[in-house]
């Protein structure tokens, strides 16, 4: 009934799960040794600026890889998606929940860089922040919040890719797309 698309899966599922995990370690672990670590809240800025400042090629390509994955996934399984019943919604919901992280993810890399900017003791980032002043306390409160609505959403999208793989089990494929072709037919009996 459905082929193995192997290497597709994985690139969704490791991206997923890097996306998730990094930011969940970033928001407890980083976050957290550079309030411990820090003598000063411009200290602890740096601190946590410069760990995410490493972390953020990896999550873009671990991002790129769970999008990629989902849009060959989507692609392999539009039959399922157009016949099985709660297929469709489930995987409108996951796209919903994917663009919120998608979005909280830029938003959050938006306010971490203001934040570095702000604390930073290099020149050029100092006269760069001159230029553009924000108010650093609200922007950290911000920035907190934003770290910690992103592994919300990704494990969201773990949860709803369970659901996927559940909904692909063969007992529930028969009669998905059996119930689905019944209710699309019957308004012609």
């Amino acid at each position: 009934m459905s082929e193995r698309n192997t290497w597709i899966r994985s690139l969704h599922d490791l991206g997923l799960s890097a996306w998730f995990g990094g930011s969940l370690m970033g928001a407890v672990g980083l976050n957290g040794a550079a309030k411990e670590e820090g003598a000063t809240d411009q200290a602890k800025a740096r601190i946590a600026s410069a760990g995410w400042a490493k972390w953020a090629p990896v999550n873009a390509a671990a991002i790129g890889a769970h999008l990629f994955g989902g849009g060959g996934l989507l692609a392999v399984n539009t039959h399922r998606v157009a016949m099985q019943k709660g297929v469709a919604s489930s995987t409108a919901a996951k796209t919903v929940v994917t663009a919120g992280a998608l979005a909280a993810t830029a938003y959050a890399r938006i306010l971490g860089k203001k934040v570095e900017l702000a604390s930073s003791s290099d020149p050029q980032d100092i006269e760069k922040a001159e230029q553009h002043p924000i108010d650093v306390d609200k922007a950290r409160r911000q920035l907190a919040y934003a770290q910690w609505v992103v592994p919300a959403l990704t494990g969201c999208l773990v949860i709803l890719n369970a659901l996927h793989g559940e909904q692909q089990r063969p007992e529930e494929q028969l009669p998905g797309m059996w119930e689905r072709a019944r209710s699309a037919t019957s308004f012609l009996l």
